[in-house]
């Protein structure tokens, strides 16, 4: 796989799968936080002042196909955050040159800031000495002009937590009259991480078949497991949609259509699970939500961005889906943010 070397591209030095044939995720580099976020207690860091949270000072590169990028879409949208936060979206498509910049694509924008061609121009801004992946989400401030932080998770908190007077009423997790903690959260995110949303990913860039065996056990055991605890709450902690549910949806509402197929997760699609499909159209439907997904950049980054998965870069045609369809996950309680709220 291709990265960074000291501030150069290089198309020949990051190995995905260790000796086992085991995917192997990379860490990301940048990691601060903005002041006024709430940091979790499993995170050895501190609010940076150097950033303050300010309408109109930072802004998301982002990629429509990714999960990780989506999570941080889902955030901004949901607490009404698209004024104070700019986007730029990249080419579904990556090649050897990384994610780049496409606005003449449907979907696609230039990179707002800096009319860059690759989004690894960006990286060598913040640092001209670099060494690491360039992935998507990037947090990026106009002011310092830095990335703030490239881990989905940590943007997805920062949002939720340090921006509450430039977005709406919503929240994304549990208020202080609500019987769930922040931490439940955390632990359920923690949780589905790797069995479910890096499962699949072990799944499919597994090279041997002891580790394509365990990765699908982890995934159909946790989904399995999942399917059950919703059948008597709406949402994975308390009576409200937390970052926790984003972080299933955005691999969720990929599985059908990706990565039962493309990543041969193919015991069973999520539209044959009694909770989970009606739980995944309750989030599609709430309001906020179905305008971030994008199916056409999903499949096509899935289905022609990894040859050694699919070689000949067809992109699957199905299944056809009735995301509209109802859902009856409101007869059991709980509250969807509602982005429009104002102030």
């Amino acid at each position: 796989m291709n990265q960074l070397v000291d501030g150069e591209w290089r198309t020949d030095t990051y190995e995905a799968t260790d000796e086992e044939g085991s995917f192997q995720r990379g860490e990301t580099a940048f990691r601060n936080w903005i002041a006024g976020s709430d940091v979790p207690d499993h995170i050895d860091a501190e609010p940076d002042d150097r950033f303050q949270p300010e309408a109109g000072r930072y802004h998301l590169y982002v990629s429509y196909a990714c999960p990780w990028a989506h999570r941080t879409l889902l955030a901004r949208s949901l607490l009404g955050l698209e004024d104070a936060i700019g986007v730029s979206v990249v080419d579904p498509y990556r090649g050897e040159d990384g994610w780049q910049f496409s606005p003449e694509k449907e979907g696609c924008t230039p990179d707002r800031l800096h009319g860059s061609d690759y989004l690894r121009e960006l990286y060598v801004e913040a640092d001209p000495d670099a060494t690491c992946r360039v992935t998507v989400p990037v947090l990026w401030d106009t002011e310092e002009e830095t990335i703030v932080n490239n881990e989905s998770r940590e943007i997805l908190r920062t949002l939720s937590t340090a921006f509450d007077d430039l977005g709406n009423d919503a929240s994304l997790l549990p208020g202080p009259d609500d019987e769930a903690t922040v931490e439940a959260v955390d632990e359920v995110i923690t949780e589905i991480y790797e069995p479910v949303n890096n499962g699949v990913y072990r799944a499919g860039f597994a090279t041997s078949q002891a580790a394509y065996d365990e990765a699908i056990d982890d995934l159909f055991g946790a989904l399995d497991r999942w399917n059950d605890h919703l059948a008597e709450q709406r949402y994975l902690v308390g009576d409200s949609l937390t970052e926790a549910d984003i972080c299933m949806f955005t691999t969720l509402v990929r599985f059908d259509q990706v990565y039962h197929t493309h990543f041969m997760c193919n015991k069973k699609f999520i539209h044959q699970y009694e909770q989970l499909w009606p739980y995944l159209r309750d989030l599609y439907q709430t309001e906020g939500v179905a305008e971030t997904v994008m199916m056409s950049h999903i499949k096509e980054h899935y289905y022609t961005t990894h040859p050694d998965v699919t070689p000949t870069g067809i992109i699957a045609r199905g299944p056809d889906l009735d995301w509209e369809a109802g859902h009856d996950r409101d007869r059991l309680g709980g509250e969807a943010p509602t982005p429009d709220a104002a102030d």
